[in-house]
């Protein structure tokens, strides 16, 4: 049995600011749906859906955690439905929404052995599992959680979603905003919490996150682009690929975007990403193009394709 599944899931609201739709799945002019999203997840997993805001990932969240009611499809937690199992699937479930959303004016501790109240049971009872993680937080127990820094308002909120014991961990964009250092404890802490048998699923915008999880979802307006190990996405990627950079790089993107054998470029970093339609282009080829119309310094190299790389791909044929 899967910790979870779910078949053609959809959740759609009308935004009047854009007259479109948004939410989970994707649907006609008319409201009428065409598609959710199906996929599973494996217990003991961790299982990262990556993709920029507004793709339907905290939407996705609320569904499986039975705080939303979908407009078409089925899911399960733990065996459990979503529509008719609300009472045991949050009893099963941790949930750490992506926007702070703990007592501010609560200290620590209150705020721990509320949540534990909330569940039945007591810190003492579930020590062990938040343990790890309550101890860096634990000298700071009687400050108030509004006056917590970034990272330690990501252990707090972690600490009171595990106090209960919980099989399926959802993480919505936890490490947003969170500098690099806590980041990486952060990630260190999932790796424990999965050895011991908890199911984690988290979202993250961070393409670079994606190599930390088991299997992970692109997805985009709605829709998965994609669902597979991190290196699976990255074997499926079957265009050349170059970077390319010049002394004049906002003129080089224009230049390479109309070029006829490039088929796409986007900016990454201090290189532009080029991938090729044409396999007769070689990288002299195009550095004398390139030469001819006035750049200098140009360097051309082919590179492995990287997550962004795959998304990018994705979402433009999606």
């Amino acid at each position: 049995m899967y910790a979870i599944e779910v078949k053609g899931l959809s959740k759609n609201y009308y935004q009047k600011k854009t007259g479109k739709y948004a939410g989970l799945g994707q649907l006609s002019s008319d409201g009428e749906t065409v598609e959710g999203v199906t996929f599973n997840v494996d217990k003991g997993e961790i299982f990262g859906i990556i993709g920029p805001d507004g793709a339907g990932k905290t939407t996705l969240f609320r569904l499986l955690t039975t705080l939303l009611t979908p407009n078409t499809g089925t899911a399960k937690v733990d065996g459990f439905d979503v529509m008719t199992d609300l009472k045991e699937i949050r009893q099963r479930v941790g949930y750490m929404p992506g926007k702070f959303s703990l007592y501010q004016d609560m200290t620590v501790e209150e705020n721990l052995k509320f949540f534990a109240t909330v569940f039945n049971t007591t810190i003492e009872e579930n020590y062990a599992l938040v343990k790890d993680i309550y101890q860096q937080i634990e000298p700071f127990k009687t400050r108030r959680a509004g006056k917590l820094s970034g990272g330690m308002k990501q252990k707090l909120a972690l600490s009171c979603a595990l106090i209960h014991k919980p099989t399926v961990l959802f993480l919505d964009e936890p490490t947003t905003g969170v500098d690099p250092v806590s980041r990486k404890e952060f990630w260190g802490m999932l790796r424990k919490l999965k050895e011991q048998g908890i199911t984690i699923i988290v979202s993250t915008p961070y393409m670079d996150e994606a190599f930390l999880c088991d299997r992970i979802g692109l997805i985009q307006q709605g829709l998965f682009l994609q669902i597979d190990t991190p290196q699976g996405i990255i074997d499926h990627f079957a265009h050349t690929l170059w970077a390319v950079q010049s002394n004049n790089m906002s003129k080089l993107l224009t230049d390479l975007r109309r070029h006829p054998a490039i088929d796409t470029c986007f900016a990454f970093g201090n290189v532009h990403h080029v991938t090729v339609s044409k396999p007769e282009l070689t990288t002299s080829q195009l550095n004398d193009y390139l030469t001819e119309i006035g750049h200098e310094d140009i360097e051309i190299h082919a590179i492995q394709a990287g997550i962004e790389d795959c998304y990018m791909q994705l979402a433009r044929k999606g």
